[in-house]
């Protein structure tokens, strides 16, 4: 995990040992010096970057796609329903919040259900929309990367375009069935795990 960004954006690296593939998760990096962390990381343990994955459209979460495409040539997975925020509208949404870099347009698009694979290693997705209407999960066989969904005692924000407060009930809903025992890697903030919010996260108390 590295935390990224003007808004901390929590930015993943998920690799499979024995092949050494590997992912970008959310890539919100918005200058070189603080790619070149990641990508020192990924040549230091002689990774093999098969995809970029955007949990959802928002700059904070996707102005590093560029970047990592023209170092690695991976292409970028989004959810179909978010794939309009990249392209022209990433240049255009990243310069109103002041970001510098932007996302190319998808080469990828995900629905639920759908496997991220590399190596041995399948991500599973899952629509968790109420942040933006694409905003997908990732679930392993240990773990689920949760976007800007569920956080460590909150949840994401729902009053941007295309955010909803009902999809996002049933959004978290569908996480707090997960098994409890899940690691949740968040968008923003610490790592918990889907028992601990179920026990301690008011949103999911008021489900």
């Amino acid at each position: 995990m590295f935390t990224v960004g003007a808004l901390f954006t929590n930015c993943y690296v998920s690799s499979y040992e024995k092949t050494k593939e590997a992912v970008i998760i959310d890539p919100g990096f918005d200058d070189y010096s603080e790619a070149e962390r990641i990508f020192k990381y990924i040549d230091t343990n002689a990774l093999k970057l098969r995809y970029v994955v955007d949990t959802h459209g928002h700059p904070d979460h996707v102005c590093g796609n560029g970047i990592v495409k023209e170092k690695f040539h991976a292409p970028i997975l989004i959810h179909e329903l978010d794939a309009h925020m990249l392209g022209e509208s990433s240049r255009e949404g990243g310069q109103f919040f002041g970001f510098e870099n932007f996302s190319p347009e998808a080469d990828v698009l995900l629905r639920e259900g759908d496997a991220v694979k590399f190596g041995l290693t399948t991500l599973r997705v899952i629509l968790t929309p109420g942040h933006s209407r694409g905003s997908i999960s990732l679930l392993g066989d240990h773990e689920v990367f949760s976007g800007d969904t569920l956080f460590s005692g909150s949840i994401g924000r729902t009053d941007f375009p295309g955010g909803s407060e009902s999809d996002m009930r049933r959004s978290l809903k569908k996480l707090a069935c997960l098994p409890e025992n899940l690691v949740v890697y968040t968008g923003h903030g610490p790592t918990t795990t889907i028992g601990e919010e179920k026990r301690s996260n008011p949103f999911l108390q008021s489900l």
